[in-house]
């Protein structure tokens, strides 16, 4: 089976909804990695992975920035699964941790995520949402939904009210990386970036 490389690329227009919270609008461009992609299969090493935290530039809640100096990386573990080229269907199991800090003053327990990133649809206790399949220019939007155990912080379990279920909403991009070059034609009806190493 060969193997190609994909790049993936985070963009804006992603959320996050944590317990009853109102949502996090989420600007994520800037991150990605490569991934290597194999007949359906989709890998990314998580060491050349990027997200860009959530902070006062890229954050919004109830319409307003966060406070500055509040801030919550994230350092992906793993992030693999399935791309359809026929279909466009996407489901990537995305593994990170989850780093709440202000300023130098405070830093709280690692927050473990644990998700199915698929671009279908998912229906949980809390939640009932669709993603959209790989269109023609190489984006889509991936959702799920984990369940966030508590961290031993005992006001961040109360103020957050864990164990309870958390939503990521990530609009991405697909595309081949610089200096691909392409296999074969894409399908007329659908423009699925599966290229071949550089030349």
């Amino acid at each position: 089976m060969s193997s190609d490389s994909l790049q993936l690329s985070t963009l804006a227009g992603c959320a996050l909804v944590i317990a009853g919270y109102p949502r996090f609008r989420y600007n994520a461009s800037g991150g990605g990695g490569l991934g290597r992609i194999g007949g359906d299969s989709l890998d990314f090493d998580p060491a050349g992975l990027t997200i860009p935290p959530l902070d006062w530039r890229s954050t919004r809640f109830l319409g307003l920035p966060l406070p500055p100096g509040l801030r919550i990386a994230i350092e992906p573990e793993r992030l693999a699964g399935s791309l359809d080229a026929e279909t466009g269907a996407v489901t990537l199991q995305f593994t990170a941790r989850f780093l709440f800090t202000v300023g130098s003053l405070y830093r709280a327990p690692v927050l473990l995520v644990d998700t199915e990133l698929t671009s279908g649809a998912l229906t949980s206790r809390r939640h009932r949402r669709s993603g959209q399949a790989l269109a023609a220019d190489g984006t889509a939007l991936l959702v799920g939904v984990a369940t966030i155990e508590p961290c031993g912080e005992a006001w961040l379990d109360r103020f957050l009210g864990l164990p309870d279920e958390a939503l990521a909403v990530l609009r991405c991009r697909f595309s081949p990386p610089p200096g691909a070059a392409s296999r074969s034609a894409p399908p007329a009806d659908r423009s699925v970036p599966v290229q071949s190493g550089p030349a």
